[in-house]
């Protein structure tokens, strides 16, 4: 009866209240008493949520303060779950009113209802962390970069463990997400590629390109960092490519990206083949961008030298890194083509010749000619084989045409 009397009284004068000026004062005086149960609190909280107020954060907030000094006090279930739901309720309408004061206050909701307790089930954990990143206090970005990472390893087998986890996980990606600073990129790109069911995964995917525009110096750490695995690394750069970064950070990344392709040292197939797929997308990448960083002028060399030494060359990845080397139109890239041409000359002059050097030579003369270069040395080379008897008539064509192409 005494419940029915205070939620009626409550209603009743919240209505005169919020037809004048919203003036909280009564409801906060009702909260303040001592005599106030848990369930007291959370109807007021509620009478004044379902009037659809705004500017009310600072209400809210000492509600908050309130609740926490009562925590210790809570005796019964029944005090327990009014607790829950109060702390739910304002962290949901402080994460609204974007209170950034309040942040100080609802971390330690965050550690209260911590699923590492089996008594959570990580609902009040995720609206609390959801609120840090609405509320938007930066100086909570590194024990929400904390938490995130702790859930990622958090694999469990159980069912209802994995699905406490997830939810506190949600409210970390939700918050990194808001909070918009490039720390949070890392563990949010792991809970991506993480243990998590597909909707937490989609959750983290969809949060990465908001969080910051420019993530290019985290995912070159997770690029070249060889604790990570190909399919890691593919994925990091794949990312690089739907940031809103500009083309100089996405050139340079690529430029990791080709260099741990190469680098990555491993024998199994699949793994070998996303390396790979890793290096021609970031040959074509720098194809379209241009070179940022002169590393990518030695790995072009080996994309082109190790596929050419193999005993079953990859003659589109050759194929790409020539149209490379010849888009940058660069001394550096014009010397390694010419490099190229020398060694091919070589072997038609002296051997071994077969299908694969007239294939690469194929390739290689047309890349010269689109580098639009004036080198004297290339001019000769091109027109000895132009001229000599040791080539086919189509492969003195090649020669002919690139003379051609480059204005000679």
């Amino acid at each position: 009866m005494k419940r029915i009397i205070i939620t009626v009284v409550v209603c009743f004068i919240g209505m005169a209240v919020f037809a004048q000026s919203a003036d909280l004062s009564y409801f906060t005086e009702e909260y303040n008493r001592s005599i106030a149960t848990f369930i007291d609190r959370l109807e007021i909280l509620e009478t004044v949520r379902n009037a659809n107020l705004s500017g009310v954060g600072e209400f809210y907030h000492e509600a908050l303060k309130v609740l926490l000094t009562k925590i210790p006090d809570i005796k019964t279930k029944e005090d327990w779950d009014a607790t829950e739901v109060s702390a739910r309720l304002l962290c949901q309408e402080l994460g609204s009113e974007k209170y950034t004061d309040a942040a100080s206050d609802i971390w330690p909701l965050v550690q209260y209802y911590d699923i590492v307790r089996d008594v959570n089930d990580g609902l009040a954990m995720q609206d609390a962390l959801v609120a840090m990143g609405k509320v938007g206090d930066k100086d909570y970005v590194p024990h929400v970069v904390l938490a995130l990472d702790d859930f990622n390893t958090l694999h469990s087998p159980n069912v209802e463990t994995r699905r406490r986890i997830q939810r506190a996980a949600a409210g970390a990606i939700n918050a990194l997400e808001d909070l918009h600073d490039v720390s949070g990129y890392r563990p949010v790109f792991f809970a991506y590629v993480g243990w998590y069911d597909p909707a937490i995964r989609a959750m983290a995917s969809a949060a990465l390109p908001n969080i910051v525009d420019d993530p290019g110096e985290v995912i070159s750490e997770i690029i070249q960092n060889t604790r990570n695995d190909p399919s890691i690394k593919l994925t990091a750069w794949q990312e690089m490519l739907r940031t809103h970064a500009p083309d100089s950070s996405k050139a340079r990344v690529a430029a990791a990206a080709l260099d741990a392709g190469w680098s990555y040292q491993t024998n199994e197939p699949l793994s070998q083949r996303v390396l790979r797929e890793m290096r021609v997308s970031a040959i074509n990448t720098i194809t379209q961008l241009g070179v940022e960083d002169d590393s990518v002028y030695g790995n072009l060399e080996k994309s082109y030298a190790n596929n050419y030494l193999s005993n079953s060359p990859d003659y589109e990845e050759i194929r790409r890194t020539i149209d490379c080397l010849s888009a940058s139109k660069s001394d550096e890239s014009v010397d390694i083509l010419l490099k190229f041409l020398r060694d091919l000359n070589e072997r038609r002059r002296v051997g071994p010749w077969g299908n694969k050097e007239r294939l690469a030579l194929q390739l290689v003369i047309p890349g010269i000619g689109g580098s639009q270069t004036q080198s004297p040395m290339v001019r000769m080379l091109l027109t000895t084989i132009m001229r000599s008897n040791d080539y086919t008539g189509a492969e003195q064509g090649w020669a002919r045409d690139a003379l051609r192409q480059l204005g000679m």
